[in-house]
């Protein structure tokens, strides 16, 4: 081998060597990464909303039942009951169906109405027929029978919407010989019980929509 050929050799080693040290080079700068000042990872808390006012997750309180039901609609709210006619009827002595009819039930002993069979938590809720159907304990469980009574057989989300909860307590209320009076607007809500939903008498049809079970 001359001369010649033994540095075309050391050349092109060199120049294999130079070219993987230049990749190399330019490789850690494009794909570096700056260690930390602390190691683990950096979790981001959402802070609690400030002023301690108006209802959870920054929600605006609705009125009070009573002020709502100086306006409601009972017109409105016989069409909404009928997302419940699949559970219940309303007419004067009306069947039980899934759920008890529900002619007469405001102001009606909760568990009480004839021929029914009641679940045990709601026999619970009522306090042996202490307990009545006053506006405030339906709005609540319409609202949510499950968050008013831990355990309800009634499998129904709830009217979230205070307008439709409004029409059609509203229409049940008319639905008797004597329609039970308004509550006064400034009125405070019921005390006794007025924290938990009543728990619904049995589980409506999927699907349905049931009004509250007395």
């Amino acid at each position: 081998m001359d001369s010649f050929e033994f540095n075309k050799i050391i050349g092109g080693l060199l120049g294999t060597v130079f070219v993987m040290f230049t990749i190399g080079i330019v490789s850690d700068a494009i794909f570096a990464s700056p260690v930390p000042e602390k190691p683990g990872y950096a979790i981001e808390v959402a802070e609690e909303g400030q002023g301690g006012g108006g209802a959870a997750g920054g929600e605006t309180a609705e009125p009070p039942i009573a002020a709502l039901l100086a306006s409601a609609d009972a017109t409105a709210g016989a069409t909404v009951f009928k997302k419940c006619a699949a559970c219940h009827t309303v007419e004067k002595g009306g069947a039980n169906k899934v759920g008890p009819n529900l002619w007469g039930v405001v102001n009606r002993p909760v568990a009480s109405h004839e021929g029914f069979a009641y679940s045990a938590a709601m026999k619970e809720f009522s306090q042996g027929g202490s307990v009545v159907w006053d506006y405030e304990h339906l709005s609540n469980f319409i609202l949510s029978p499950k968050g008013l009574v831990k355990g309800t057989a009634m499998g129904f989300a709830g009217l979230k919407k205070a307008d439709e909860r409004a029409n059609v307590i509203a229409y049940l209320r008319a639905q008797s010989d004597s329609p039970a009076p308004l509550p006064e607007a400034g009125a405070a809500p019921a005390a006794e019980n007025a924290s938990a939903p009543a728990e619904g008498a049995a589980a409506p049809a999927e699907g349905a929509q049931p009004a509250p079970a007395q």
